[in-house]
């Protein structure tokens, strides 16, 4: 790939396309979160939990977010699809766009996502005009029908939200990627800067990510490693990597030729 093919590899999301491959997920949200996404990690696109966007309890987010970069509302807090289409069309009307992702979580302990409500609500909204990028627990069989119910993107869970373990689903988002033809973005329990390189190594189109940089001692410094993991682990995806011997070996370096006299 030329440098010119490089500088033209874009995210693409239901027809919008981005520069950035790291988004930055809702959860703890601070002002130097949000300038630390955006100014180190370089993020275009910042998903928003509407219930957040106008708390009395803090600061009102949307003012700390600049207007070159694009919202993504949520529906955490959704326990079905109904109220996640609820969400999503207040959401709208209150100026957040047609971007949304959907979030349904019946479960309160690991917080997994209900598939199947989410296959629901998407085949609504995608009819509403949106452009539905679904959190799911990673399932091939789930990921055909909320493509086939036009989603614009899928994004599996790495983890359970928040726990920072990295890649535990790393297998069945293989899968996903090897097998649905749209953006696959890894979201949720991503915890360091590697893991996010591996998955995109991996094929991902983007990672999502909150915990793992707000939680960190230096946030702006985890923000930047985020970005750099995550730029080398596309480049190495688009390099191909060199393939792996799973038996025997091959030197490196010649071992005949010096030996003979």
């Amino acid at each position: 790939m030329t440098i010119s093919e490089k500088e033209n590899d874009k995210l693409v999301i239901g027809g919008h396309s981005f520069n950035s491959r790291f988004i930055l997920g809702s959860g703890k949200y601070s002002l130097e979160l949000i300038k630390s996404a955006v100014e180190n990690a370089k993020a275009e696109i910042i998903t928003l939990a509407l219930r957040r966007a106008n708390s009395t309890s803090m600061e009102n987010i949307l003012d700390y977010i600049p207007e070159n970069v694009t919202l993504l509302p949520n529906t955490s807090g959704a326990r079905n699809a109904d109220e996640a289409v609820r969400i999503a069309r207040l959401a709208r009307e209150l100026g957040c766009g047609d971007f949304v992702k959907i979030e349904i979580v019946k479960d309160t302990k690991y917080l997994l996502p209900d598939n199947y409500e989410t296959i629901k609500a998407t085949e609504i909204l995608v009819k509403d005009g949106f452009v539905v990028m679904p959190y799911m627990y990673p399932d091939l069989n789930v990921a055909r029908a909320l493509r086939d119910s036009g989603a614009a993107s899928i994004m599996p869970l790495a983890a359970p939200i928040g726990t920072n373990r990295g890649l535990c689903t790393k297998d069945f988002i293989q899968i996903l990627i090897d097998e649905i033809d749209l953006p696959i973005i890894v979201d949720a329990g991503i915890g360091k800067p590697s893991q996010a390189c591996e998955a995109m190594e991996m094929g991902a189109a983007a990672i999502m990510s909150n915990t793992a940089i707000a939680t960190a001692k230096n946030i702006p410094l985890m923000a930047e490693a985020f970005r750099k993991a995550i730029e080398a682990g596309r480049s190495a995806y688009l390099a191909k990597t060199g393939r792996v011997l799973n038996s025997g070996s091959e030197a490196s370096s010649p071992l005949t030729g010096f030996l003979e006299k």
